[in-house]
């Protein structure tokens, strides 16, 4: 069975089992969470989508860890004037590994 979540404003297909990154969540390690933005559901060849979201479903998953992203840097300048900008920017992600998924 796999299901397609949301999360952080990003779409998952996840299955348990699998073990995903998603954006920080306010959630200790070990912690369970619950995705209950679940936008479809499929088992083998039948798969159910929600309108936009599937009443009753709900994706488990214990939290592994928190971390950071590697860095990235963003440069920016402007040419002939002397203007230049360098930034760089890690990008905080959690680890979580899906424990069950549950449909009504």
């Amino acid at each position: 069975m796999f299901a397609i979540i949301e999360t952080g404003g990003k779409q998952y297909r996840v299955k348990q089992g699998d073990t995903i990154r998603v954006e920080k969540l306010a959630a200790n390690v070990g912690d369970q969470v619950e995705f209950k933005e679940v936008l479809a559901l499929g088992e083998g060849s039948s798969v159910a989508f929600g309108a936009p979201l599937l009443v009753g479903a709900c994706v488990l998953g214990t939290v592994l860890e928190h971390g950071k992203e590697k860095k990235i840097i963003v440069f920016r300048y402007k040419a002939k004037s002397r203007y230049r900008k360098k930034n760089g920017h890690r990008q905080p992600f959690t680890k979580v590994v899906i424990e069950s998924i549950t449909a009504n």
